[in-house]
């Protein structure tokens, strides 16, 4: 899973971690050797993957976002097994406010206006 430098930035910051300790902890250099990708635990899982839960679901990668629909592989499904879970409305304000750096109650206004 490559990352960006915002990405590497984001989830060092949800993680409490400084980047680079990040990037010493839960990264690797990809096989084109240009950048940065999240590591595997033993038989490929994501290293953030818990049980059947994403461990960063609210600062997950835009390629992780982005699965299964834009991936182009077949066997994708076997290498993300992550169940995707609904949040209540409640929690996603807390998660965009967390992401976005903005109130809560900024995130509602916002939210309420786009209804």
């Amino acid at each position: 899973m490559r990352l960006t430098d915002a990405e590497i930035a984001q989830l060092a910051d949800f993680l409490e971690l400084g980047e680079y300790e990040f990037i010493q902890r839960h990264t690797r250099l990809t096989q084109d050797r240009r950048g940065l990708a999240l590591q595997e635990k033993l038989g490929g899982a994501c290293v953030f993957l818990a049980g059947n839960d994403c461990a960063v679901q609210a600062m997950k990668p835009q390629q992780c976002r982005d699965f299964p629909n834009l991936w182009r592989q077949p066997e994708a499904e076997n290498q993300c097994r992550a169940i995707p879970r609904t949040l209540g409305d409640e929690e996603y304000v807390q998660r965009v406010a967390q992401v976005t750096g903005r109130p809560a109650a900024a995130v509602q206004e916002f939210l309420r206006s786009r209804l």
